[in-house]
């Protein structure tokens, strides 16, 4: 059973705010999950995204780093950047 339509979009914008941070390049190439954690403001939100979208294929993770997959930065060049 899918997630009620607010929650959903809550964790959507959580992930979106991790990709952004990864891919923005005024911000280290790596981040540590502690470090994504601190932004969104909680460690179990921090987790959260990276572990869905390192599911959906655009961040590796490297023991406490993460960071952005060719693929995700590709896209993100090919939109306009995020």
């Amino acid at each position: 059973m899918a997630p009620p339509a607010d929650i959903a979009t809550i964790e959507e914008n959580r992930e979106l705010a991790v990709l952004t941070l990864l891919l923005d390049p005024r911000t280290p190439w790596l981040w540590s999950i502690d470090e994504l954690a601190r932004e969104l403001g909680s460690k179990l939100d921090g987790d959260d995204a990276v572990a869905s979208l390192q599911a959906a294929g655009l961040v590796h993770r490297c023991n406490e780093f993460v960071f952005a997959t060719r693929a995700a930065a590709r896209f993100s060049r090919l939109v306009g950047g995020v």
